[in-house]
């Protein structure tokens, strides 16, 4: 074996935040070589990385399938200078930052944007992004999320995570989970504090998100909305008018009058309107599968109607049976193979058949 050897069989081996091959961001160093063992330095973004050990074990696997027969890794961190010429190179050049609009929002991108709305709180918003999501992810689209509601962020827990987005220089690298892109203004509060912003504030923290954040070439873009017709709402609808979006109410005749103003809204802002959720639709006994509509009935159809969309899904009430112990753990993502899991599924279907996307 010698070192171009070794090189070339690390062109296999990436970075999971960054999706770039190690050798090409220049995170391997002094290759040591002494018979069948390999030692060698990789260098990564930030000290404490928490993909390390994914990286450690890829590394392994990949010498080992060339002949190695022990691999040493030690890992190092980049400095400030080498950061920031990692997210020049990542930008494609820093001559291009000032200049080029962000991709995901430049004329011509392929991403779909698909903001989920509801006119009140409580019924089950976030729930129903995060899912939508992580099915898309499943069938096989590259799949962002931007938890967009500042006040009420709920994303990161709900999904599990709890690592934080790396920052190489001044771009942010959103979290990788259930193969889904995160940013939430969760990661950016300490101790679940509360946001104390105005309008403005807030507008600034969204358009951060999209500048600032490296998104991999995303085919859709989910964006959580806070509820109500308020400042982020209105900020979404003017700095994304190309945006479609999905209504989220629950049965209760209240609850889908509310959101008929979520839905006009996005009307007089020329925001497509995909369809309509209704989420909470039911209760399905364990015993004998018999449907009880706890919340009434048929607000959901009656609010498609209303806004001359299509019905897309009825969510009964349920709760993930996922366990602390399983490595992709979350409280509120439904397994694929689950009931509501193919509920979402087909919701996720439908949405790439009405975008064609």
């Amino acid at each position: 074996m010698n070192e171009r050897q070794v090189l070339e069989a690390l062109k296999d081996v990436k970075d999971p935040e960054i999706n770039r091959n190690l050798v090409d961001l220049n995170m391997i160093r002094n290759i040591r070589i002494e018979g069948n063992s390999i030692s060698l330095d990789v260098i990564l973004t930030i000290q404490g990385c928490p993909l390390k050990v994914t990286i450690e074990e890829d590394i392994v696997k990949a010498l080992k399938a060339i002949g190695a027969e022990e691999v040493h890794v030690h890992f190092g961190s980049m400095t400030d200078e080498e950061r920031a010429a990692l997210a020049a190179q990542l930008r494609g050049g820093a001559e291009k930052k000032a200049a080029a609009p962000p991709s995901i929002l430049a004329p011509g991108s392929k991403t779909t944007f698909i903001a989920v709305s509801s006119g009140k709180g409580g019924v089950g918003k976030s729930t129903v992004s995060v899912n939508l999501a992580v099915s898309l992810a499943r069938l096989g689209k590259k799949v962002g999320i931007i938890d967009a509601d500042i006040y009420g962020f709920s994303v990161p827990d709900m999904m599990g995570i709890e690592q934080r987005p790396t920052v190489i220089g001044d771009m942010i690298l959103p979290v990788l989970r259930m193969g889904v892109q995160v940013i939430s203004m969760g990661f950016f509060v300490a101790d679940n504090s509360p946001v104390i912003w105005r309008g403005p504030m807030l507008g600034k923290m969204l358009r951060t998100f999209f500048n600032d954040v490296k998104w991999d070439d995303l085919d859709f873009m989910i964006l959580d909305l806070p509820p109500g017709t308020g400042d982020m709402a209105l900020d979404v609808h003017s700095l994304i008018p190309q945006s479609k979006e999905i209504i989220v109410t629950t049965p209760h005749g209240t609850a889908a009058f509310v959101a008929a103003r979520a839905g006009a809204m996005a009307m007089k802002t020329k925001h497509e309107i995909l369809g309509v959720v209704e989420n909470m639709a039911y209760s399905i006994c364990p015993h004998c599968g018999e449907k009880t509509y706890l919340f009434g009935k048929g607000g959901g159809g009656r609010l498609a109607e209303e806004l001359r969309t299509e019905f897309l899904a009825q969510i009964p009430l349920g709760l993930p049976d996922n366990h602390p112990s399983e490595p992709d753990f979350s409280p509120s993502v439904y397994k694929r193979d689950t009931e509501i899991g193919q509920i979402y599924e087909e919701l996720a279907t439908k949405v790439i058949g009405l975008t064609k996307a």
